[in-house]
């Protein structure tokens, strides 16, 4: 089985910054891509930022210039370090990984659990 914990979630001022790591764990053989979605009330759950097993990376253009999504692929986790975070920075933030076991011939789409970023002005 393959989990997915977020942390480093939590309360900040506006302009200030927090960095959210995600571990997967579990039978893994390989990882592809690894992306941070976020869900605030009421709206639906939309890409953040994602990365590819390369190092390649995409952004929504809400966080251009402020977010930066990292990966270690040796550790199996991926960060997003959140600068000059904004009110509307506030949701739940989910990890979602595409992730093949040792069991597994395919990849599977894999959530973690969210954290909670909350962002005051």
């Amino acid at each position: 089985q393959v989990q997915l914990v977020e942390s480093g979630g939590g309360l900040v001022q506006a302009g200030g910054s927090l960095r959210l790591s995600c571990a997967a764990s579990g039978s893994i053989f390989s990882i592809n891509d690894m992306r941070w979605y976020r869900q605030a009330p009421g709206k639906q759950r939309e890409l953040v930022a994602a990365i590819t097993s390369g190092g390649r990376t995409n952004y929504a253009d809400s966080v251009k210039g402020r977010f930066t999504i990292s990966r270690d692929n040796a550790k199996n986790t991926v960060y997003l370090q959140m600068n000059s975070l904004k009110p509307v920075d506030t949701a739940v933030y989910y990890c979602n990984a595409d992730v093949k076991s040792y069991s597994g011939s395919t990849y599977f789409s894999r959530w973690g659990q969210g954290t909670q970023v909350t962002v005051s002005s």
